[in-house]
């Protein structure tokens, strides 16, 4: 989902249909306040992943402080920001660049380079929304699970996991049910590629 923060609504409608062109789905908001707002609301990942455009000035909360709100909040890499700016600098881009801004445009911009960037970012965000699903899943384990999931990710077999761990072959069985079901695998293969 691409997130469009401008007070500016010609540049709002200008970039969603420049996005849907492109098949992204977008959401437009007219302040950082709005936008800010929806986070709050929402908790998971957009399985197309997040990019946000921000404009660097706004009345209210300007972008550049919304930024700093998504720096503190860690939320950089779920939502990849691209500023955009009338009144932009070499400093000012620099500098967030360096705060870790995903990149930095200047109006008036090249359609098809800002929308690339765009792409890129999502794809970017796609990847840490699938890192912080496995992490999650991987917290639901408990400590035993854990033991029991690092011994089929050596390639132990169940009996050599029990006595490894003096359990019965059965107590291991259950665990790794538990394991597949948790991680949604199948397979062991499929659970070392999901943790490689």
């Amino acid at each position: 989902m691409l997130h469009v923060v401008d007070d500016e609504e010609v540049m709002r409608d200008s970039l969603a249909w420049l996005a849907r062109s492109r098949k992204i789905a977008v959401s437009t908001y007219d302040s950082g306040e709005k936008f800010f707002a929806s986070l709050e609301k929402e908790t998971r990942y957009s399985p197309e992943g997040d990019c946000v455009l921000l404009d660097v000035r706004m009345p209210g909360l300007s972008g550049t402080t919304l930024f700093d709100s998504l720096i503190a909040k860690q939320l950089t890499k779920r939502f990849p920001v691209i500023f955009l700016t009338g009144h932009g600098d070499v400093p000012m881009a620099v500098d967030t660049l360096k705060r870790g801004a995903f990149d930095f445009f200047e109006k008036p911009f090249n359609d098809n380079k800002l929308m690339d960037r765009v792409e890129e970012a999502l794809k970017q965000s796609r990847h840490e929304g699938a890192i912080a699903v496995v992490k999650m899943r991987l917290n639901t384990l408990s400590a035993r699970e854990r033991e029991v999931l690092d011994l089929i990710l050596l390639g132990k077999m169940n009996k050599v996991i029990a006595d490894q761990l003096g359990i019965s072959m059965r107590t291991v069985e259950v665990h790794r049910a538990h394991i597949f079901d948790k991680m949604q695998v199948k397979t062991a293969v499929e659970l070392a590629g999901l943790l490689k």
